[in-house]
């Protein structure tokens, strides 16, 4: 899109303050950089690879879960919770009372996906499934007073102490209606001749500039990506995600958004969000690869255990969507006694399928530490 056909907005003069009004997004854009041509037509074959391979996995959704899982530290993590993977996999029973407040972001965080995406098969994507999404994700977390899933009626900012020495404003809460309302016909505007993945990138930037909400902006604006795919058919199933690359690029992330909204160069931000579709796409592929080899590698570990092979089995399909368990873990979902879930634990431990790990909880656990490396622990 052109760099000097494209206006991020203006500041408003407010009581005291000023904060900054974005330029509507429901209209054609274009733009003049062949490096976004090349990183769109890269992102997009690796969109396609990512999703033709994740609809030949049998069982697939069981590894999405261990996604969502990842996605929800990472996207919190940007926002100061502290939470890792292997605490977040834990039953809530496990969890130290002074780590329980982390553990339950992370815990609605996946709740919240879960539901956006199955909403998605009955409403479309719109504000109101973002409202629905929003109220999961603060439901009993910090943050619970700040009005869970509605939108913000009074003035929020970004950075610094008090809105006096705010680094962003972001727009008055008496123009969100109409802000939000041009981002919904934006998102649902097949008219527009604008390749999705700009679309989104756009949408992302719009989102997180107006704000909506009180509280939680930059996880449902990070969810909305996936959800986005999702809706528009780009992906069959929920396998990728962009808060690792955004967290891993934290600094950068956070520069490409105000660098629009400062000098109205949006094409500096859709080539980072590119660059993040194709790196984060190719990653989720390799993930995917591996699972399916370590699989097979385990199910071979496991095929003469004689009449104990379902229960293992059963066991094995567990550890795909939660990789730490105890043995009071193993009993519960299994069904089974206290002595066979020890049995099945020490069968495991001496396959080479699970480990004795240490994290900050109240029992010992064992880890299926293989699988788990594969999401970056």
């Amino acid at each position: 899109m052109s760099k000097e056909k494209y206006q991020a907005g203006t500041f408003v003069q407010q009581y005291q303050y000023r904060s900054f009004m974005p330029s509507l997004v429901n209209r054609p854009f274009g733009w003049d950089d062949k490096r976004i041509d090349m990183l769109l037509e890269e992102a997009n074959r690796y969109l396609g690879e990512l999703n033709a391979f994740s609809t030949l996995i049998p069982d697939v959704d069981f590894f999405i879960h261990m996604h969502i899982v990842k996605e929800a530290t990472k996207s919190s993590k940007i926002e100061g919770t502290q939470t890792g993977i292997e605490e977040a996999v834990v039953s809530e029973e496990e969890v130290l009372p002074e780590r329980r407040d982390d553990w339950t972001e992370i815990q609605n965080y996946t709740r919240a996906m879960n539901y956006a995406i199955d909403r998605l098969k009955h409403l479309p994507l719109s504000v109101r499934l973002l409202q629905e999404t929003h109220g999961i994700l603060l439901d009993s977390v910090r943050g619970e007073h700040r009005n869970p899933g509605e939108l913000r009626r009074s003035q929020n900012w970004i950075g610094g102490s008090s809105i006096s020495d705010a680094f962003f404003i972001p727009p008055h809460h008496e123009d969100l209606p109409k802000l939000l309302t041009d981002l919904e016909m934006f998102w649902h505007n097949d008219k527009l001749d604008i390749p999705e993945l700009i679309k989104i990138a756009i949408s992302h930037y719009q989102f997180e500039t107006i704000h909506p909400f009180l509280d939680g902006n930059g996880r449902i604006g990070r969810l909305l990506i996936t959800l986005h795919l999702i809706s528009k058919g780009i992906l069959d199933k929920p396998t990728l995600y962009l808060s690792d690359f955004f967290e891993k690029n934290k600094a950068s992330y956070y520069d490409a958004l105000t660098m629009v909204r400062q000098t109205d160069d949006i094409q500096q931000w859709i080539r980072f969000f590119l660059v993040g579709v194709k790196t984060v796409a190719l990653n989720s592929k390799d993930t995917l690869k591996h699972i399916v080899a370590l699989r097979m590698q385990t199910e071979q570990k496991l095929l003469d255990t004689g009449k104990r092979l379902p229960k293992c089995q059963e066991l094995l399909r567990l550890l795909y969507s939660r990789p730490i368990v105890t043995s009071k873990d193993i009993q519960r979902h299994l069904d089974i006694t206290h002595p066979t879930a020890n049995e099945l634990l020490r069968l495991f431990i001496n396959r080479g399928v699970l480990a004795e790990i240490e994290l900050p909880i109240r029992s010992r656990v064992f880890g299926f530490t293989q699988y788990l490396e594969l999401f970056g622990s």
